[in-house]
């Protein structure tokens, strides 16, 4: 039976904090989502003991991805879009002394009812800390490799309740026994597809471009005015996170000691380049990705685009669209504004096919799902903005995923740092050579982008687990730590 649903853009670039959306901001998602179960159950009370056990890619590369402090965070009831990462991080030392967390106590964002009344929860302490969840990273449960179980008892060890939650990619956290792969937040649309062949066919049956058929299916559930004002803030909270890098010096977090180079980088081609010279274009893209994914490293406000490890991309390729397409950097704001909004609806739309066909999870089919996701999405939004036709734009994903097929995900020591955030630059130029590509041409190409994402899929499937983010091979055995 076709689909009548869509993944919103909403949903495919949300913001969160680093350096994982799938180790990081879905494991957080995941214990603050056990926690409002407990309180819907109205047995928050009753929890004496809570017991976390972390699977598969989760527990082999969980502690240089923040996993453990994450799920913490989550218990007591922090949400990725709105943490205050610094209270966050207090919070986080103290745990580390005592052991402890309160369930909820730091959580404006789970409510209860009682007698009519919406209040604040604050729960029970318990014991549960890093020191203190069980690692499996051996063990794959059936649904996913990246698995997290929780179990809450009464103070006479009887059972309250237990739940296992997958983080899918992209920060998407599902439960064990749901039918959905999370995020068909979009229903009933009016351009429903599940194949690139399906979009384009609408697209071009109705005289749409990709961008305009997905916002006729995003104002499904609201207006075109709020579908354009939240793009335009994930845009505001790229550029405050870029911001926020290039004021960032001395070392990246953990023991590889990577040195912060997006300061000194900007600060050169400031001088190199005052009047934006296109000679100089593909170093701004190279800048833009570094300092999102130090960012990112640093455990910084990102947005998953479509996943944490490869938030650099989007940013990078929205910059050159913004300061490189002439018609855009003369247009004025409204031109500016306009390109943003259909680059990300564009990017989308594709963002969309690879979420139901395959995978954008680097723990499940290797960094080809996240690195080589993003690059086809931003190909393709490039593509939408230099005024791609239907067919340009599905050709330019297409080329950007085709030539990073294959790519393993094998970070250095765990940390989203090495290979990870020159990759995301590396991919970033790959996408605006696609797109330009693409718009050599007309449209026609022997290999589809559904034909590309099955066989990205595939190899996702053959891919040894050492290669999925599990740092048991490639760079992550052969690179010294320290």
């Amino acid at each position: 039976m076709k689909s009548t649903t869509d993944i919103s853009v909403f949903d495919l670039f949300s913001i969160g904090v680093g350096p994982s959306s799938s180790h990081t901001v879905g494991p957080m998602r995941a214990a603050n989502r056990f926690v409002s179960e407990v309180i819907g159950a109205n047995r928050l009370d009753d929890v004496a003991e809570l017991r976390v056990d972390l699977y598969g890619s989760l527990a082999a590369t969980g502690a240089g991805h923040g996993t453990m402090s994450a799920t913490v965070k989550g218990l007591a009831g922090w949400i990725p879009e709105t943490i205050d990462i610094e209270a966050s991080e207090r919070m986080i030392a103290e745990n580390q002394a005592t052991g402890k967390v309160v369930l909820a106590g730091f959580a404006p964002e789970i409510e209860r009812s009682t007698a009519g009344r919406e209040h604040l929860v604050t729960g029970p302490e318990v014991e549960v800390s890093e020191a203190t969840m069980v690692l499996r990273p051996l063990t794959v449960l059936e649904r996913h490799t990246n698995g997290i179980r929780f179990t809450a008892k009464d103070s006479e060890g009887l059972l309250i309740d237990e739940r296992t939650y997958f983080s899918v990619g992209g920060g998407f956290v599902i439960a064990e026994g749901e039918e959905a792969a999370g995020g068909d937040s979009l229903t009933d649309v009016p351009y429903p597809y599940d194949s690139a062949e399906e979009l384009v066919a609408l697209a071009n049956q109705n005289r749409l471009s990709i961008a305009e058929l997905k916002m006729a299916n995003e104002t499904t559930v609201r207006s075109r005015e709020e579908v354009e004002a939240g793009i335009l803030h994930i845009y505001h909270v790229m550029r405050e996170c870029i911001g926020s890098s290039l004021a960032r010096i001395g070392y990246l977090p953990g023991a590889l000691k990577v040195r912060c180079r997006a300061q000194r980088w900007h600060r050169e081609l400031l001088s190199e380049d005052p009047n934006k010279d296109p000679q100089y274009s593909i170093d701004w893209v190279n800048l833009i990705a570094l300092a999102v994914n130090e960012e990112n490293a640093f455990g910084g406000r990102v947005v998953t685009a479509p996943t944490n490890g490869a938030a650099g991309i989007i940013p990078a390729v929205l910059h050159y669209a913004v300061n490189y397409v002439p018609e855009v950097r003369h247009g004025g704001r409204k031109k500016r504004e306009r390109a943003v909004i259909d680059f990300f609806l564009a990017a989308a739309a594709v963002g969309t096919l690879y979420k139901k066909r395959a995978s954008i999870s680097g723990a499940e089919v290797g960094c080809q799902g996240e690195v080589g996701s993003a690059s086809s999405l931003a190909a393709a939004g490039l593509s939408q903005v230099l005024g791609g036709n239907v067919e340009q734009v599905e050709n330019a994903a297409e080329i950007a995923m085709e030539h990073n097929l294959g790519l393993t995900c094998d970070p250095v020591g765990g940390l989203v740092q090495i290979p990870c955030i020159e990759r995301n630059a590396m991919a970033a130029a790959k996408a605006v050579n696609a797109a330009k590509m693409a718009m050599r041409g007309d449209g026609e190409h022997r290999v589809s982008l559904d034909q590309v994402i099955e066989t990205m899929r595939q190899t996702g499937v053959d891919m040894s687990n050492r290669y999925k983010e599990t740092s048991q091979g490639g760079l992550a055995v052969n690179v010294v730590e320290c």
